[in-house]
């Protein structure tokens, strides 16, 4: 199975309610663990990680907190989880680190997996914050049955 990371997932979701609420510039790690619900330790970290990706600037103070390093409709999903886990690559031979894979030189389907990267790599950069701080609107009921989702690599492809 294909995962993003649980502090990754946290990182979008924190992320997410800083770009809603551009009005108050800065957000402090107690005000966005109560919003989202999450524990204050787990916020922190996610913060701090954020800042040190250079997706967050953090500002001290007493009234300081984080905010936006560069606007939401800036910042790619792609950015953020390679902000928490490092670059999106879906195999060791997706990476750009030669000597990784054991077999690497004789793979024959390495080609193929680089081909297929690049095109969630290109969606994930194409998906920002701006769009992940926007609902979607909730399917009807009725609708949802006779359609079945299309995949979201599918959806963002086409952008």
């Amino acid at each position: 199975m294909i995962r993003i990371a649980k502090l990754t997932d946290y990182a979008i979701v924190l992320l997410t309610y800083v770009a809603r609420d551009r009005d108050r510039g800065v957000h402090n790690a107690r005000d966005l663990a109560a919003e989202s619900h999450l524990p204050l330790p787990t916020v922190s970290k996610v913060l701090k990680s954020l800042s040190r990706g250079g997706l967050l600037v953090s500002h001290r103070g007493a009234t300081g907190g984080y905010g936006l390093a560069k606007p939401a409709d800036a910042i790619s999903v792609a950015e953020i989880i390679a902000a928490m886990e490092g670059p999106v690559a879906l195999t060791e031979c997706s990476t750009n680190c030669p000597g990784v894979c054991e077999i690497e030189k004789v793979c024959p389907v390495r080609r193929n997996w680089r081909s297929i990267n690049a095109v969630v790599l290109r969606s994930l950069e194409n998906l920002t914050l701006s769009d992940m701080a926007e609902p979607l609107p909730k399917p009807s009921v009725g609708r949802a049955r006779e359609r079945p989702a299309r995949p979201v690599l599918t959806l963002l492809a086409k952008r």
